[in-house]
């Protein structure tokens, strides 16, 4: 493919001439090298007024006081912060002769720390703008597009020229001058979809059409748009990899992407990714605390032992853009352990060099003087959970759309939420990653609404269940094919026992699940275990209706229909109303399996009603069909977590209990006190010691079997539970 319809002019002070990007490498994807090394990051982000005004020793004596072996500098892009040499790129009109990256550079490789240049590719000024003007982002009514915050800047194309010949000419620049280890671009991605002659003239030799003007992933344009502009970014991927590593075959580019609703996808993410930076810098709105922790877990799903950093702010970062902010000391605690305790390695972020509000920076210098302390229990070999929960870009893309957060995600956070609520240890799982290689750690793969799958995808998820797997699905999960076109029938029908009607009834009201296969009083399945007094629970929001495709046994839930809910007169469930399965539990092959028809796992996460919470727990409990290799016992909310390293393993126990748990900020960690823990030791070893790596103590543990119990007397924010193993 071309990389541009539209001849790009001469804008830098000298030609460049060919070097040998095109014999480089396609990719960095090994995590050799110096990706390892770091444990601690530290990012100082310039804006433009900082060279003259800031004072680089106090943050070069601050990096070493908080322990941070690796930082992310400004280095160029919208604004330059060296003496930069390329035209078009507009130097900080603060910087007179210095070198504001280049003496941070040197700063923290004095100290032997590994250094990443941070670059912009989402804007430039005016004079690129007026030499260039085909770089401009242009919209759907054909205007080019100021920037929403700054009018001064133009938003920038992504997948054309200015990426691929602008950007890469500051990148080999950067490289040629300071040698960073990497180069970290952020909004690389654009500001949204393009309009320019470029996208024009590119998506057209393509596929042939025009660009899209609806968002609808069923639209033949559209969904070629999805392909083209995933490839198109891969590509320039390639590109700056290849030209970094010509000069530098010990540096790459480290995309600002990643996650279950990232447009690029992440098995190839990790293919090209010695390392990846999860930008979830803090919370806002409805989030819950763990979110910090999932997005270990999505990048972990691909990326495997590859170290993934996760960046955290110490400003507020909701809607309103305070960037100059300082969060909360506990929220930002919260934050980074639980980030920590799923397997990141912390990376703190500080907008703006001159120092307007310090109080954040002993909470860091706390956060990272601990971590360093215990190092040695944070270098993690695997995590040793026996649950999956799936995600799914391409039904994201293809089935969700522009509803994807709801009809997608949602789902996912429900079943996060209730599987933390059940203190239940759990990965995450790409859904192009379910080969047998990477399901063997496995017992459980849950599928919250899992609706695009491929046949291929299907077959796997058949073979893990044969082989002895559970399965957890909900609602319209393998009804669509991996193009999120609709089948006749669901894809594993066979595991679910459940044939597709016809019909899916959304937004029903005053709709419940009757308990059934009662003995007395006493509830038999156990998937209704702790329902005993109750009659029914409500029901899902949505629902897929089905129909049994065999002649099955007692069902544990039938469906009671909606029926009236006012006037209150009317409120009562009608008489020969067909009361259907709500639950289909199965036995397959070697394996269990439960399929839930409605979307009862996105309606606990809007609801948070406790029944779908236990029941949700009761169902991944039963498919398991194993113990846990950790329980928790004892009062508050806990998201944990169990990891296997060289001589160790360590348990991590994150308390979430706060009233702002659901909304943050919060304004104080509430302590719990004493959980018993009760933790699976591998074959042919022993515990030597167990001690606590926050409290700073020893604790008694005795053997039961092949489980290590005892007791942590009291959780502030995060506790770990280290045992140093010997061979038995």
């Amino acid at each position: 493919m071309k990389q541009s319809a539209v001849a790009a002019g001469s804008w830098m002070v000298r030609p460049r001439g060919e070097d040998a990007w095109a014999a480089a490498v396609e990719h960095a994807g090994s995590a050799g090298g110096w990706y390892d090394r770091p444990m601690r990051w530290a990012q100082l982000a310039f804006v433009e007024d900082d060279p003259g005004n800031y004072d680089p020793q106090f943050w070069l004596d601050y990096f070493r006081k908080v322990h941070a072996d690796a930082a992310c500098l400004s280095a160029g892009g919208v604004v330059a912060f060296y003496p930069t040499e390329i035209v078009l790129q507009k130097r900080s009109a603060w910087l007179g002769d210095r070198d504001a990256f280049g003496e941070m550079n040197a700063g923290c490789r004095k100290m032997g720390m590994n250094v990443v240049a941070r670059t912009d590719a989402h804007a430039c000024w005016q004079k690129t703008a007026d030499a260039h003007p085909d770089w401009i982002m242009v919209g759907p009514d054909g205007e080019k597009k100021r920037h929403p915050s700054d009018p001064q800047y133009w938003l920038t194309c992504a997948l054309g020229p200015y990426n691929f010949e602008f950007m890469t000419a500051v990148h080999e620049e950067i490289m040629r001058k300071y040698r960073p280890d990497g180069i970290f671009t952020n909004r690389w991605a654009g500001s949204g979809m393009c309009y320019c002659e470029h996208c024009q003239a590119n998506f057209r030799e393509f596929s042939g059409m025009d660009l899209p003007r609806t968002d609808d992933p069923q639209d033949p344009a559209r969904k070629q748009y999805i392909v083209w502009h995933e490839q198109r970014l891969f590509d320039l991927w390639r590109l700056w990899n290849a030209k970094i590593r010509a000069i530098n075959a010990d540096a790459s580019f480290i995309a600002n992407t990643g996650g279950a609703l990232s447009g690029q996808d992440m098995k190839t993410v990790a293919e090209l990714a010695p390392t990846m930076c999860a930008d979830r810098q803090s919370r806002h709105g409805v989030m819950a605390p763990w979110a910090n922790g999932k997005s270990a877990k999505e990048f972990r799903a691909t990326m495997g032992s590859k170290p993934v950093v996760g960046m955290f702010s110490v400003g507020i970062d909701d809607e309103h853009r305070w960037k100059d902010s300082v969060e909360s000391g506990a929220e930002i605690r919260m934050w980074a352990a639980d980030g920590i305790a799923q397997g990141m390695r912390p990376w703190f972020v500080k907008f703006n060099a001159k120092p307007l509000d310090r109080r954040w920076m002993p909470v860091v210098e706390e956060i990272f003087a601990w971590h360093h302390a215990n190092e040695a229990y944070l270098r993690n070999v695997r995590p040793l959970a026996r649950v999956g929960l799936v995600y799914s870009q391409q039904t994201a893309w293809f089935y969700g759309g522009e509803k994807a957060r709801e009809k997608v995600e949602e789902p996912a956070l429900g079943f996060y939420e209730a599987l933390v609520e059940a203190r239940i240890p759990f990965e995450m799982v790409h859904d192009r990653c379910l080969d047998a290689e990477h399901l063997a750690a496995f017992r459980t793969l849950i599928l919250p609404n899992i609706a695009a799958l491929s046949d291929g995808q299907c077959t796997q998820l058949r073979e893990f269940v044969r082989q002895g797997g559970g399965l957890v699905a909900t609602y319209e999960t393998s009804l669509y094919d991996e193009w999120g076109v609709r089948r006749k029938e669901f894809g594993l029908a066979d595991l679910f026992g459940a044939r597709y009607a016809g019909r899916v009834e959304e937004n029903m009201r005053n709709s419940y699940l009757s308990l059934e296969e009662r003995t007395g009083s006493s509830l038999v399945h156990p998937l209704v275990q702790g329902f005993d007094d109750a009659g029914r629970i409500v029901n899902a929001v949505n629902q897929v209706d089905v129909t049994p495709a065999e002649e099955s046994g007692a069902v544990a839930l039938r469906i009671v229909p909606s029926y009236p809910d006012l006037p209150m007169e009317s409120v009562f469930a009608r008489l020969g109303s067909q009361h259907k399965p709500g639950v289909y539990q199965r036995l397959e092959g070697k394996g269990r399996v439960i399929y839930f028809p409605g979307d009862i796992d996105r309606t606990f996460w809007q609801v948070l009603d406790v029944d779908h919470g236990k029941l949700l727990r009761n169902a991944v409990t039963w498919v398991t069909n194993e113990g846990q290799p950790v329980t928790v016992e004892g009062q508050g909310v806990l998201d944990a977590a169990v990891w296997e390293q060289a001589d160790s393993m360590t348990v991590h126990l994150v308390n979430l209990t706060n009233p702002m748990m659901m909304k943050g900020p919060v304004r104080e960690i509430i302590p719990i006190t004493r959980q018993r823990v009760s933790v699976r030791i591998p074959e042919r070893r022993q515990v030597r010691k167990v001690h606590l790596l926050v409290a700073g103590t020893e604790v008694a543990h005795r053997m039961v079997g092949d489980r290590a119990v005892l007791e942590v007397p009291e959780i502030g924010l995060h506790e770990v539970v280290a045992m140093d193993l010997q061979s038995a």
